[in-house]
């Protein structure tokens, strides 16, 4: 009950982990893509706001026009409905003083008359501020006067988009607040503010804005006749056509802002879809490995992209297909620790169970002594290097490459091997076909390649660790009369150096030349003694040549006759100035 208990906790614990580790990609990369397309309609629907300005130079220009108008209006009725009266002598022995006065009848069909040939209505008010004439009819007839201005707003092309425009377009404010038209049926010149400014003599222009939001422009000019003023000329006109044009342009900016943003959504969520759901298959794929669902789960095949995502699908599988190899060396890597260690420990048990039935006898138990010893040393240098290889992915995974000469690396080592070898021969009895040290170990350097020319990309102390083992495995294998010869081939155009160690011992079996590159693989020479060396030097050698980028393998030297007379090792390092492996 208790472990049913402690696995759904654990279950629990593991989904809750699952849905923090699956946040909302698609979402969230729609939102983010939608966001970034909306920047360029979202700066076009802005300037609608800024269509006031256009509207104030169109009301500038017009109510400029207007002016012109009502001075031409005025000149007109200054030249054709005034007459000269006389109002009387100023002294007795005086002429009789003339003044210039407006005709009535005169001025209203004037007024009538230029009523007709423009949209435009026409006040005329005397000096003393009262209402001569009005081309307007229902003004004349005691009315509230009203221009024909326009209803509201329908744009030419509102067939096919009804109601959203035209409320989208009431919405949106102008840039200038203009003065409420002030709407009157007074026949008094000081109810007209342009009217009351122009009696003073001040030519005036005023754009309006009655209660129902339309615009009314006004203008007006004295009517003068030999610098006498006679009268005041007051235009009205509606704005319709203004509003017409500024309401047109924002529905027409409207309508292409709608259009762009329709299709600006459909691209963003086909976009969004393009990139997001294969990013969602991924990451809910590599979520799946993580949470360890068994090699079942396959990585989505996306590298038919031929783009970055495609890439990336390509790097899951590389990185899922390595890590299933991992996890099966490991566990290959296990299973060889553990019969490895079980040899040793089963030759231990049985020395010291035999041990305790050779009592008195010495002799026997010396050599069991021996034994035990042997198999402890041999247990020692196993774990030694079990332990060493099982590390050394996490520190080459550590240390930084750098580059080096090949001469700087392999001559200390060379001389310290020539030293053993001295030592050793020195110890032994004299052999006339044994060769010297010098002779037993040869150094082949190219001489025609100084400089970073001959520069090799890697961690010295690992490649030294490299050649150390190939040196004392080549040794071990050379007769006395052999020669050991490490040879350095640069090869410039191939951006690589390839080095060689060659002995001239019996060879390697042909069916064998990959095998002994496997862990715990052992084939030593008759000399040496059993348990001297655990099998994992040239699987490390590999491993380390590996993490360089670099190649490592061995095949036999054969005479003419095809007789195997030596191995060869060779590795394949990159120069410094290679370019990294896409």
């Amino acid at each position: 009950m208790a472990l049913d208990t402690a696995i759904k906790k654990t279950k629990r614990a593991l989904l809750k982990k699952r849905r923090f580790r699956l946040p909302r990609i698609g979402g969230g990369l729609t939102l983010r893509i939608l966001s970034v397309n909306l920047i360029a309609p979202v700066i076009l629907a802005a300037g609608l706001l800024y269509l006031g300005q256009y509207r104030d130079s169109l009301i500038a220009a017009e109510l400029k026009t207007l002016t012109l108008q009502s001075q031409l209006f005025a000149g007109a009725i200054a030249e054709g409905a005034v007459r000269p009266v006389q109002r009387g002598k100023p002294l007795f022995f005086a002429r009789p003083e003339e003044i210039e006065m407006l005709i009535p009848e005169l001025s209203r069909r004037m007024l009538r008359r230029l009523g007709e040939t423009m949209d435009t209505r026409t006040q005329l008010f005397d000096t003393t501020g009262q209402l001569i004439g009005d081309s307007d009819e229902a003004a004349r007839a005691g009315q509230l006067a009203e221009l024909n201005f326009m209803g509201p707003l329908k744009p030419k092309n509102t067939s096919n988009i009804k109601g959203i425009g035209e409320t989208l377009l009431r919405l949106m404010p102008m840039q200038s607040n203009l003065p409420t038209y002030p709407e009157t049926i007074s026949d008094q010149v000081g109810d007209y503010p342009d009217a009351a400014l122009a009696i003073k003599g001040t030519i005036a222009a005023t754009a309006w804005e009655n209660k129902q939001g339309q615009l009314i422009l006004t203008a007006s000019a004295p009517v003068q006749k030999s610098r006498q003023k006679i009268g005041v000329v007051l235009l009205s006109r509606d704005g319709k056509d203004i509003k017409e044009a500024v309401d047109q342009m924002r529905f027409d900016i409207l309508t292409i802002f709608m259009g762009a943003l329709s299709i600006t959504i459909f691209l963003s969520m086909y976009l969004a879809g393009f990139i997001g759901q294969p990013l969602k298959k991924l990451a809910r794929a590599a979520e799946a490995v993580r949470m360890g669902q068994g090699r079942q789960i396959d990585i989505p095949d996306l590298t038919h992209r031929r783009d970055e995502i495609g890439e990336l699908s390509a790097a899951l599988r590389d990185m899922t297909r390595a890590l299933w190899d991992r996890m099966d060396t490991i566990e290959r890597f296990a299973a060889d620790v553990s019969h490895e260690i079980k040899n040793p420990l089963t030759s231990l048990r049985s020395a010291v169970e035999t041990a305790f039935l050779v009592k008195g006898r010495e002799a026997d138990l010396e050599r069991l002594l021996h034994i035990m010893q042997h198999d402890v040393t041999r247990l020692d240098r196993l774990i030694s290097d079990i332990s060493n290889a099982s590390r050394l992915d996490a520190e080459l995974s550590r240390e930084e490459m750098g580059s080096f000469d090949p001469a700087s690396l392999l001559k200390p080592l060379v001389d310290a091997h020539r030293l053993t070898l001295e030592r050793q021969q020195g110890k032994m009895e004299p052999d006339p076909t044994r060769l010297p040290p010098e002779q037993k170990l040869l150094l082949i350097l190219p001489e025609d390649m100084p400089g970073k020319a001959n520069l090799v990309r890697g961690n010295e102390h690992r490649l030294a660790q490299v050649f150390e083992n190939l040196l004392t495995n080549a040794l071990s294998f050379s007769p006395p009369a052999g020669a050991v010869i490490l040879e350095v081939k640069p090869e410039p155009h191939n951006q690589r150096t390839i080095f060689t160690v060659s002995d001239e011992g019996p060879g390697i079996p042909d069916n064998k030349l990959e095998n002994i590159f496997e862990r715990f693989y052992s084939q030593r020479p008759k000399h040496e003694g059993y348990g001297r060396h655990s099998g994992l030097g040239l699987s490390i050698a590999r491993q380390i040549i590996k993490a360089h980028g670099g190649v490592i393998y061995a095949e036999n030297i054969r005479n003419q006759d095809g007789s195997v007379k030596g191995a060869r090792f060779t590795v394949v390092l990159n120069n410094a100035d290679a370019k990294p492996a896409k």
